[in-house]
């Protein structure tokens, strides 16, 4: 008999069914197989190169600067997004199939840990079905607001706590924090909510959000983070504080009770922040490259490229909410060997030339460069870890391509690497800030070398 898409959908990704261990296993090796596909086919078309099972035994930095060098931007964040429905999928198996065998639904969080979360699954393929030693205890009905109050006080507590200790202990900007971190609070609160109200999904996400909303607003007026990061952060912290909810909802409506299970597996947050690696990220240097066509031969262009007056003050609301942007650039000597100064609006980047074509050319290391943004805060001075090498420009280009018309085609490229996870989503942001810097610089030079030509 045939299964309807609907069907697997409804099975895959709602606590609507207990799982049997015939059915995790089975059900565990399709979506596998599902997965693997897919990532198959988005690497093909991205790198021409194919993508075998020995690949996932290596880090994401590893794989990036051996079997996906050269992979465009996209690539990362389409894996990611790809991965999502497979994860949840995998969440919710876990959970019932746990519920099931007679154990906490709280281990599904183990689903998340390297190593034993395959040693999770392989025993509860083996484990048999308990259930009905462990039914679920009825809930005491309360009044709405003690609950959502006991569930926003604790879900706020945990994330002041994890945030203290992720940026101003470890001055780690990790996985453990925009994802763990936002997925824990949301079951914890979703959990605390329905523990004794029997709220809707809808009300349940509305106070997930709600949490994560005054976790936000109380980092910003404490003067621990400025708004703009705060907002960065919002999309991948809100989505996974809903999965989060879900999870926790699922647990207070199908599973047991007590705090107790509750309380020991949110322990793995601080542990999960302390053990990520260092090295997870930082190691990719990413590459964001742009062009623009100018009505000026490659001389002319040129002599705009190497140092060009100051820019007017930016009118795109990007650059004016505080990301920097630059002004003028300067240069000190010629050739292999001078040093180049770029401007920003939050410092000056030190470039000393590496290449020098007159008229093709212009290469450039960077060796200090000024904070990526300047915080919108209500305090003098806010300035979290984040700002100080976390999104790091290495080195820079420009090419001059000569046209069959007479003009020039100008190339701009931007080198960076980024010390925040998921890296993939965050590249999103400084490739899309790179570019906007790219087109100002870009478009300045157009004018000013049209204009010459012109006069000439």
């Amino acid at each position: 008999m045939a299964v309807r898409p609907t069907q697997l959908a409804r099975f895959w990704w709602t606590f609507a069914a207990p799982v049997s261990r015939r059915d995790y296993a089975r059900h565990g090796v399709g979506l596998v197989a599902l997965k693997y596909g897919g990532d198959v086919a988005l690497v093909a078309l991205a790198v021409g190169r194919v993508w075998t099972p020995a690949d996932y035994a290596h880090s994401i930095p590893f794989l990036l600067a051996t079997r996906l060098e050269g992979a465009p931007p996209w690539l990362m964040p389409a894996l990611a997004l790809w991965t999502l429905p497979f994860l949840w999928a995998g969440v919710t198996l876990t959970m019932r199939r746990a519920l099931d065998a007679g154990w906490s639904a709280w281990l599904a969080l183990g689903f998340f840990v390297p190593y034993l979360n395959h040693l999770l699954m392989l025993a509860l393929c083996l484990a048999p079905a308990r259930a009905a030693g462990r039914a679920p205890v009825p809930r005491a009905h309360e009044h709405r607001l003690p609950s959502a109050l006991l569930a926003i006080g604790a879900g706020l507590a945990v994330g002041l706590l994890m945030m203290v200790l992720a940026v101003s202990a470890l001055e780690r900007y990790g996985v453990a924090l925009f994802f763990g971190t936002p997925f824990g609070i949301g079951a914890l609160t979703a959990f605390l909510f329905n523990r004794r109200y029997p709220a809707s999904a809808r009300e349940t996400a509305e106070v997930a959000a709600m949490t994560l909303a005054l976790i936000a607003g109380t980092a910003f007026l404490l003067g621990n983070e400025g708004a703009i990061c705060l907002l960065m952060a919002l999309p991948i912290s809100l989505v996974v504080g809903l999965m989060g909810a879900a999870f926790g909802r699922g647990i207070a409506l199908h599973g047991r009770s007590e705090l107790g299970p509750a309380g020991l597996a949110l322990c793995a947050l601080p542990l999960a922040a302390a053990l990520e690696p260092s090295g997870a990220t930082g190691r990719t240097l990413h590459e964001v490259r742009s062009a623009i066509e100018i009505d000026a031969p490659p001389g002319v262009v040129w002599s705009e490229v190497i140092a060009f007056p100051p820019l007017p003050a930016p009118d795109e609301l990007t650059f004016r909410l505080g990301i920097a942007y630059p002004r003028s650039a300067r240069i000190e000597g010629t050739g292999v060997g001078a040093t180049r100064y770029c401007v920003f609006s939050t410092g000056a980047f030190v470039e000393p030339i590496t290449a020098w074509e007159p008229g093709r050319r212009l290469a450039f290391d960077v060796t200090r460069s000024p904070p990526p943004l300047r915080e919108l805060t209500p305090y003098a001075h806010v300035t979290p870890p984040h700002l100080d090498g976390y999104l790091a420009a290495r080195r820079g280009e420009f090419r001059l391509i000569p046209l069959p018309s007479g003009g020039t085609r100008l190339e701009g490229s931007t080198w960076y690497r980024l010390r925040m996870g998921p890296e993939g989503y965050w590249q999103l942001y400084g490739d899309y800030f790179i570019h906007r810097i790219h087109a100002r610089v870009l478009e300045h030079i157009r004018q000013l070398s049209e204009a010459r030509a012109d006069t000439r």
